[in-house]
């Protein structure tokens, strides 16, 4: 109970705000230009939109949304934490909502064709993907996944020996695959394939690499303190070097460990927590494997 407290205590109410915002930009982007043409969305998203189109009218993409993404967070809540899992439904009923007041209440005709882009599927495909792209990554930058999959991609990806891009890259393939299939038409999901490239790249400029993983090096006067938090809190092995300042000549400690996107937020607040004073470097890891692999 303690430490759910304590978890608890991280929520910030500006990251609650980015989120808002973040859910509505993609429900604006899915529903007003994808789903009137029936252009997929990649991920859980995508699958929504999919069963909403095969399934009764009252079972709509709203209720698919939550259905499909609650369950996943919760899941991967020991993985990821109560904070990660708060901000993630969180963002996941702001878009549920969102796409509900556009399409069933606000007074914008989405039945047909998009709005916006009437029926040219280029023009959806691609601003569909920059608009829902813009929303995922700013919810991803501001500690949690609008989509499931990324969620399930932390957790096995490394299972399967794959990386997190790796493994919604094939999520996608296949969906588009079945997609194709069910309505009996490869032009759809190919431009939808267009709008995952355009999302992708969105997300990938919002938040500096969707699937690679970060390098993170710390220069700090308080290195076991920082050390033991961070194996805490990630689970994960850090490597301490041992240096020199060269304006100061004092003894200077670098930890040096490598985290996903999703852990970079928090690893910033522990290390800021511990010695504000601390020097932080992050960079993209291209590739990681051991000698032996």
């Amino acid at each position: 109970m303690k430490n759910l407290l304590k978890e608890l205590k991280k929520l910030k109410w500006q990251n609650f705000i980015m989120l808002l915002i973040a859910g509505c930009i993609n429900a604006f982007g899915v529903t007003v230009f994808l789903a009137p043409v029936k252009l997929y969305d990649s991920g859980i998203s995508g699958t929504s939109m999919l069963l909403s189109q095969i399934t009764p009218e009252r079972m709509t993409l709203s209720i698919f949304l939550l259905l499909l993404n609650i369950p996943l967070f919760l899941f991967g809540l020991k993985k990821q934490g109560v904070v990660f899992t708060i901000y993630s439904i969180f963002a996941v009923a702001v878009y549920s909502v969102g796409s509900w007041l556009i399409t069933d209440v606000l007074p914008i005709d989405v039945s047909m064709v998009s709005p916006l882009a009437g029926e040219d599927l280029l023009l959806c495909a691609l601003f569909g993907g920059l608009i829902s792209g813009c929303g995922s990554g700013l919810t991803i930058r501001y500690g949690g996944a609008i989509d499931g999959v990324e969620v399930m991609a932390v957790i096995f990806a490394k299972k399967l020996n794959i990386t997190v891009g790796t493994f919604v890259m094939i999520y996608n393939v296949v969906l588009y695959i079945v997609c194709g299939f069910v309505i009996q038409s490869w032009i759809l999901p190919l431009y939808s394939i267009v709008t995952y490239m355009a999302a992708i790249k969105t997300v990938d400029f919002i938040v500096e690499g969707i699937d690679r993983s970060k390098e993170v090096m710390i220069i700090t006067d308080k290195a076991d303190e920082v050390n033991e938090a961070l194996l805490k809190e990630f689970g994960c092995g850090t490597t301490k070097i041992t240096a020199t300042g060269g304006y100061s000549n004092a003894d200077k400690t670098i930890i040096y460990f490598v985290v996903n996107r999703f852990q970079i937020s928090k690893m910033r607040d522990i290390v800021h927590t511990i010695d504000p004073k601390a020097f932080v470097t992050i960079s993209e890891v291209a590739d990681m494997f051991k000698a032996n692999d």
